[in-house]
């Protein structure tokens, strides 16, 4: 019998971060954009206003709803102005303005409109930071000159400029703060990727630094751990992010990687049922504000507003993502316990228990079946070993089949070691790794094991896409990682540990 003693609390209301008795107020606006129906078809710049005007009319009425709330930052997501349906590289040129360096001039678009010309866009979010006294971060397409040389530069684009995937941040009063161009596109072709990575922030006077990353890029290294090394623990996410179970759901990975790396995420998504976008939020090491669209409701956007605590800069990356005793408390809110698990031997594992290759996110992981009403199991991919030590809770009603599954190598052009526990499709083995949303069993577990990374995203994803938190976390100076749960509230879709070797990502 499994045996889990409950001497851990995840959310630990005594944690004494440095910084807790600080705090801010943050707001995220998951946006249902207006798109352009015609996106490869060229317009002029007063067409192009036309369309934007419709967005950012929508802005204005969200910025006035958060700091009714008291935000102090709001945060707008990805291609929330423009779309994100599929532009060509001409006909998204009108929505793009010229964005100046702040970290080479200062300059307030809203008390100082004639400074630049075809910068509408950039004057009106000025004025909405300004009108609503808050920060404002919002994603918007960027023009830069390329000056052509004899011969060409190998890096400028052939009609000698650059469109870039842009984040902007305001201060309160309006003043441009920050520009970053997006590193790690996603299928863009409209836009450029920038020569070199760009590391971003900008200082507040409520939560002192925040850093600025688009996306696919909370999956790499450069920009996103980068900032997270400089002592960086508040990160700003918008996003435009098609949910990929079960993995890959939009709020599981944005909770994981706030917990793997220990820092603050603010994560405003899109919404678009046909692409299945959806799931923004507010995560800290020690809580999570978040909205994923259920089935049926209306396709509409939602704003969510939380008061964050401050974190100290200094204690970055001392959760899960980096190496820590076992026998005392992690900085980030979890405190250890012995391992309950002992991992049996490869050789111990009695014959029957039968391992299988199935694709899940596409690709070829190693799994095991949980035939047992509880049990003891590991799997491994090539040298990588999982272990998983489980016990269902009783249960009435339709039998459901689970999984333990194994990879490591390359997703595509960058390296993972994962661990995932999945409720397969039905009841073949070969449904398992598929993406299912409902789940009606539940279970005791700890899922463990052995990195060759520092950096370990661990989630638990329940039926209907609802976040649980794991009850606790542990990781050794070995790369070992532990996660348990238990009391669950609704049924296992996903429990998963997913490791990222970016040390070994090629381009």
């Amino acid at each position: 019998m499994l045996l889990l003693v409950v001497v851990s609390v995840f959310l630990s209301v005594g944690h004494s971060d440095p910084a807790v008795g600080s705090s801010y107020v943050a707001g995220v606006y998951e946006h249902h954009v207006i798109l352009n129906p015609d996106p490869i078809v060229p317009v002029n710049r007063s067409e192009a206003l036309q369309h934007l005007k419709k967005n950012l009319d929508i802005y204005e009425e969200q910025a006035a709803r958060a700091a009714k709330q008291g935000a102090q930052i709001l945060v707008f997501p990805e291609d929330g102005l423009q779309g994100f349906n599929n532009f060509t590289r001409s006909a998204i040129y009108s929505y793009l303005e010229t964005i100046p360096d702040p970290q080479q001039e200062s300059w307030n678009p809203c008390t100082e409109p004639g400074r630049y010309k075809n910068t509408e866009v950039l004057q009106r979010l000025s004025c909405m930071a300004r009108r609503y006294n808050l920060y404002l971060v919002a994603n918007m397409g960027d023009l830069q000159p390329c000056p052509l040389q004899s011969p060409p530069s190998p890096i400028c684009p052939p009609d000698g400029h650059w469109q870039f995937n842009t984040d902007v941040a305001f201060s309160s009063d309006g003043l441009l703060v920050a520009r970053y161009h997006k590193y790690n596109l996603f299928y863009e072709r409209a836009f450029d990727k920038p020569p070199q990575p760009e590391i971003i922030t900008f200082d507040t006077p409520f939560a002192g630094k925040f850093g600025l990353i688009i996306c696919f890029d909370i999956l790499f290294h450069d920009p996103t751990i980068a900032l997270v090394e400089k002592g960086v623990r508040q990160l700003i996410f918008p996003t435009a992010w098609m949910s990929k179970l079960p993995l890959l759901d939009s709020i599981q990975f944005q909770r994981a990687f706030s917990l793997g790396a220990n820092v603050s995420l603010l994560a405003a998504n899109i919404r678009y049922d046909p692409l299945n976008m959806s799931g923004s939020g507010i995560y800290t090491p020690f809580s999570a504000t978040y909205h994923h669209a259920k089935t049926g409701e209306p396709e509409e956007g939602r704003l969510l507003v939380a008061r964050v605590p401050v974190l100290d800069p200094l204690w970055v990356g001392q959760g899960v993502a980096t190496e820590s005793s076992s026998s005392s408390a992690t900085d980030s809110g979890y405190f250890h316990q012995d391992s309950c698990i002992d991992p049996p031997p490869p050789s111990s594992v009695p014959p029957s228990y039968i391992t299988f290759t199935s694709l899940m996110m596409n690709d070829p992981y190693t799994f095991i079946l949980l035939n047992n009403t509880e049990d003891k199991l590991q799997v491994c991919n090539g040298t990588f070993c999982c272990h998983l030590q489980y016990r269902f809770l009783p249960q009435d009603g339709s039998k459901e089949l689970y999984a333990l599954g194994a990879f490591a190598g390359m997703h595509r052009h960058y390296a993972l070691q994962v661990c995932a526990v999945v409720r397969c499709a039905n009841l073949e083995a070969s449904s398992c790794g598929k993406g299912v949303k409902e789940a009606e069993s539940k279970m005791e577990f700890v899922l463990e094991g052995t990195f060759g990374t520092r950096y370990v995203y661990p989630s638990v994803l329940a039926s209907s896409v609802v976040l649980e938190e794991p009850k606790s976390l542990q990781k050794t100076a070995d790369g070992r990682v532990t996660m348990k749960h238990w009391n669950m509230t609704g049924g296992l879709v996903t429990a998963c540990l997913y490791g990222r070797m970016y040390h070994l990502d090629h381009e």
